[in-house]
């Protein structure tokens, strides 16, 4: 421990998730280790390399590549973003490296990682900026004139089948990069085909369901709180709240699918299921889907890897990105 004053420190589910020193000095307890790509992961078969795409702000990306049936194969592309509440967490830990391993082999498609910046050291939006400019580039590479050029995209990438997506606050970070994108078009008119919105992360200052504790007293409270400490509208900004008195309306959606996933026993679950219902409502004309784990709690597709239970999702997720086929 720091002999320097402790200024903050937030909990999760398994004690204190981060705590910040006066000197600046963060401990983030809870972060998995961090691996490194392979050229040929040994259980999957799937590729992986590191590219960075931006220094200022740094903005880096891990790339899978399934193995392919074919040189010229094209296979649809999924930019995913990590969860980890804003503060935690990393494209490059063993969860997500192992998971999207598993992902990119199963559904046979390129999985673009997003390592965007995190909070309190980068407050939000800064994560926002990042992921849109990751998307962007990613439809860069649509035509041969992409900046720091990518050949798995370019030689192996099909880009009328993008899907977004992420768990958690990642899962957030999806829905608001599909909210952007009706508001502002992907280079080469690239549009996104489907979203993955797996155990997302919302809040309001309404109670929703169940829910009884407001204010302070509530964990995504005091977690919105710490990592964007100067939203306007507190925890009803748009950002975090999709129906709040500012936010666009989900009519605008910018992808043509959405999966909405859910665990019973996620605190998280209520908040999921109202921002299904929301889109359901909203005249969004896409196709909706819902998904619902009723016995698992929160991210159990990564801290249960090899369990039936998260088969059983990643084959929902491979049907739903395939099933037009």
């Amino acid at each position: 421990m720091h002999a320097n004053t402790l200024i903050a420190e937030i909990p999760n589910q398994f004690g204190i998730a981060i705590r910040v020193f006066g000197d600046g000095t963060i401990e983030r307890p809870f972060n998995t280790p961090t691996v490194p790509p392979s050229s040929q992961d040994p259980k999957t078969g799937v590729s992986s390399k590191d590219i960075t795409i931006s220094h200022n702000p740094t903005i880096s990306l891990r790339l899978y590549l399934p193995k392919l049936k074919h040189p010229h194969e094209k296979v649809p592309i999924f930019v995913y973003f990590h969860g980890g509440a804003f503060y935690f967490e990393t494209a490059f830990s063993q969860l997500y490296h192992n998971h999207c391993n598993t992902f990119a082999s199963q559904a046979h498609i390129i999985i673009v990682s997003v390592d965007y910046r995190l909070a309190p050291e980068h407050p939000l939006p800064a994560c926002y900026h990042d992921s849109w400019e990751a998307l962007k580039w990613v439809a860069s590479h649509s035509t041969n004139n992409a900046t720091h050029a990518e050949p798995w995209l370019i030689e192996h990438g099909d880009f009328s089948r993008v899907f977004i997506g992420g768990n958690s606050a990642g899962a957030n970070i999806a829905h608001n990069m599909a909210i952007c994108a009706s508001d502002e078009a992907l280079p080469n008119g690239v549009k996104i085909y489907g979203a993955i919105i797996i155990h997302p992360f919302f809040h309001s200052s309404s109670p929703v369901g169940s829910e009884s504790l407001t204010g302070e007293q509530n964990i995504s409270y005091l977690i919105w709180n710490f990592v964007y400490p100067s939203a306007p509208g507190g925890v009803d900004n748009p950002l975090f709240n999709p129906v709040g008195p500012e936010a666009p309306s989900l009519e605008r959606l910018g992808c043509s699918k959405i999966i909405v996933c859910v665990g019973g026993k996620d605190r998280l679950r209520e908040r999921g299921i109202w921002y299904y219902e929301a889109v359901k409502e909203s005249g969004w004309q896409g196709q909706l889907e819902l998904f619902e784990e009723e016995d698992e709690g929160h991210d159990y597709q990564l801290q249960k890897p090899d369990t039936e239970k998260t088969e059983k999702l990643i084959k929902r997720l491979v049907s739903f990105v395939h099933h037009h086929e």
